[in-house]
């Protein structure tokens, strides 16, 4: 597939609407590097955790961030981070991860941190041939990239999330996480204006993914 025209796309909501699946469903279908940045933060909150920072020690958190490069891994078609040269594990899904990624992810700091490197991603898309970005994650299309060439925000009932999560076999705090990242006041998780919005509660992967791909194969149309 041609890598003209290079398209951005933005796909933002909360723990387990679907946001994970329909991207990489959506970077096969049309070349696009994936940036999952939920895994990003998890990264960033394991070497706060492993560096015994702490997210009410502003001070440990700051040490921290000073001493870390970021770098992108390409691995097929996902943008995988690197801290220190170091590629993640397994541990950024760990439930103390879980219990602390949100707290983590609230810090200004934090968010400092990861915003040029997360911008940065498209620049590894036009580097590779890719024929776009698809970036998910909950300030994407608010605050990443306000500008992408579309914008979309998954939304589900609590009850089918925590299903999904438990389906999955991940301990997630699904409300307790959406609480936290909704009323953070860096870089909240809403709705930003404009964006389609599709609840995915009686949806499958498949469905959500197409409704999707319909709004952008016209880029692409010859």
């Amino acid at each position: 597939m041609s890598v003209n025209p290079f398209i951005i796309v933005a796909i933002d909501g909360g723990a387990a609407s679907g946001k994970s699946s329909t991207s990489r469903a959506l970077s096969e279908r049309f070349n696009l590097l994936h940036a999952d940045t939920g895994s990003y933060y998890r990264a960033i909150t394991a070497e706060m955790l492993r560096r015994g920072a702490s997210p009410g020690d502003i001070g440990s958190v700051r040490s921290a961030l000073a001493d870390l490069r970021l770098g992108t891994r390409i691995e097929g078609r996902s943008a995988e981070i690197e801290i220190s040269g170091r590629a993640t594990g397994d541990d950024i899904r760990s439930r103390e991860v879980n219990d602390a990624v949100s707290h983590f992810a609230a810090i200004p700091e934090v968010r400092a941190a990861l915003l040029s490197f997360q911008r940065g991603q498209a620049g590894a898309a036009r580097k590779g041939a890719f024929a776009g970005l698809v970036m998910e994650g909950r300030d994407i299309g608010s605050v990443i990239f306000p500008d992408a060439d579309f914008r979309f925000f998954l939304h589900a009932d609590t009850s089918e999330r925590e299903r999904r999560r438990v389906k999955q076999g991940q301990e997630d705090r699904v409300t307790e996480r959406d609480r936290l990242d909704s009323s953070r006041k860096a870089s909240p998780l809403s709705r930003p204006e404009g964006a389609i919005s599709i609840d995915t509660t009686q949806l499958t992967i498949e469905e959500v993914t197409d409704r999707m791909a319909a709004v952008i194969a016209p880029r692409f149309a010859a």
